[in-house]
């Protein structure tokens, strides 16, 4: 088919080439943007009298058709169009004549293109938030069901003292919650509307910015026309969130993992969310967590590659900045697949509570509290620190817990310690007597479930 740039050629571009240039394979995801930009640009050219009001009113038909027919797969969307602009523009003069030759009045695909996928990442933002606010609210009924499920609390992968299933969901919810602060930013710088910036130096035409902005739900237009066209940032930044949401996932996957696994066993995933071995009968994989896991390395990836491709690109397009699409499309699609599949495992996850707790008790997790004891009858933290350390070492050598300990065996090391000492070092004592701000003690995590609750509530 004739190109939309053709008149200025005598020969017909090599297949090859052609094929190496077109983006329709992959850019038709934006149609529904390339007509919802499309139909703004009409209104605003009849409201400054470039088109007659029939002539907006047939365009708009026109448009419309084209995104029901699509939308319902009875419009053919083949290889032969370049793009999806190209697309759009084809089936406009098709449907309506002469008429759709003047849509084009005033833009270029360079200001389109950037629209529409300014469009594109507004949409996907809001889908990705709705999907994290759907996660948050599965580890908010964590917490609020485990605030006394005591399990170890880890630094270095080893057992450091006593927390609770609650604390540990809670640590996840404020990580979740910082991603969605950070797609609401990027939301917010990229709301400016780059349409009417023409190719990069604007148009002769007396287009009203301002007014398809506030059509197409923008804070206003960009304020300079080769930045609206060549600025890419917004994509950055939006995979740059999107790598931080992967890296919270992979994070929680691999402990998932770590606590699937029969040395831990503190948990059992649903087997929807499992597989089997083809040669070992026993086996029950979290192959879920590990292929979120892995895919992490995917988005980065799209991360790395268009950082890659933009810091060379000198002002104003080029047409490596078409590289953006497949890698931000990709991304996007793979984000919300596993923010949703992660959180419906997590739903499904049964926790073994009873193994849990008892891998604090065993874990010496309550010796800083052995310590502490120590120090709150007059025994300095150093001499402390030093004495539990031999009682640890003891434990160890005689496989017991602090817990199991007799008072002989404590007052062997010092004889400070009293009976008093297996209450202060029970795990319900070591949790409960933590009760700062943002502690695992029942107190403090009441004033962050209802603080957590308030915030879903109010986003």
């Amino acid at each position: 088919m004739a190109q939309l740039w053709g008149g200025r050629f005598t020969r017909q571009t090599d297949k090859l080439a052609y094929a190496f240039n077109a983006s329709f394979s992959f850019d038709r995801r934006l149609l529904p943007q390339d007509i919802q930009g499309s139909c703004a640009h009409a209104k605003m050219l009849e409201k400054q009298g470039i088109l007659t009001q029939q002539e907006c009113t047939d365009i708009l038909r026109g448009l419309q058709s084209i995104l029901a027919d699509a939308e319902n797969s009875t419009l053919p969307m083949t290889d032969e169009y370049e793009d999806v602009h190209s697309f759009v523009e084809a089936n406009l003069i098709a449907r309506i004549g002469d008429t759709g030759k003047k849509l084009h009045t005033g833009r270029s695909r360079n200001d389109q293109v950037a629209l529409d996928m300014k469009l594109y990442v507004r949409d996907e933002i809001g889908n990705i938030d709705s999907e994290l606010k759907e996660l948050l609210e599965t580890l908010l009924k964590l917490m609020k069901e485990n605030a006394d499920t005591f399990m170890p609390g880890f630094t270095h992968l080893q057992k450091a003292q006593p927390t609770t299933l609650a604390h540990h969901m809670g640590a996840y919810f404020e990580m979740f919650r910082r991603d969605r602060g950070r797609l609401s930013d990027v939301k917010k710088r990229l709301n400016l509307c780059p349409l009417g910036a023409g190719a990069l130096a604007g148009t002769t035409y007396p287009l009203d910015r301002a007014y398809t902005a506030e059509l197409l739900a923008f804070d206003g237009p960009t304020r300079n026309s080769m930045d609206s066209v060549s600025d890419r940032d917004y994509l950055l930044e939006f995979l740059s969130a999107l790598s931080m949401v992967m890296m919270h996932l992979s994070r929680f996957c691999e402990e998932v993992i770590l606590w699937n696994s029969n040395e831990y066993r503190f948990v059992e995933i649903d087997d929807r969310y499992s597989t089997g071995s083809s040669i070992m009968p026993q086996k029950k994989n979290p192959d879920i967590a590990e292929l979120v896991r892995g895919k992490t390395g995917r988005v980065y990836g799209a991360l790395s590659a268009l950082m890659t491709t933009m810091k060379g690109i000198p002002l104003a397009y080029d047409k490596d900045m078409q590289e953006d699409k497949e890698l931000t499309f990709d991304a996007a699609d793979t984000v919300k697949g596993c923010v949703r599949l992660f959180a419906d495992m997590l739903r499904t996850m049964h926790f073994n509570k009873e193994r849990m707790a008892d891998s604090a008790r065993h874990g010496f997790t309550n010796a800083t509290d052995a310590a502490d004891y120590l120090v709150k009858h007059g025994v300095p933290f150093r001499d402390a620190h030093s004495m539990v350390g031999k009682l640890v070492l003891y434990g160890i050598q005689h496989q017991k817990a602090l817990d199991d300990f007799t008072l002989e065996e404590f007052q062997a090391v010092s004889p400070v310690f009293q009976d008093d000492i297996y209450d202060a070092i029970s795990l319900t004592t070591c949790v409960e007597k933590r009760n700062t701000a943002g502690a695992p003690g029942q107190k403090a995590m009441a004033e962050e479930i209802a603080e957590a609750e308030s915030y879903l509530q109010a986003n």
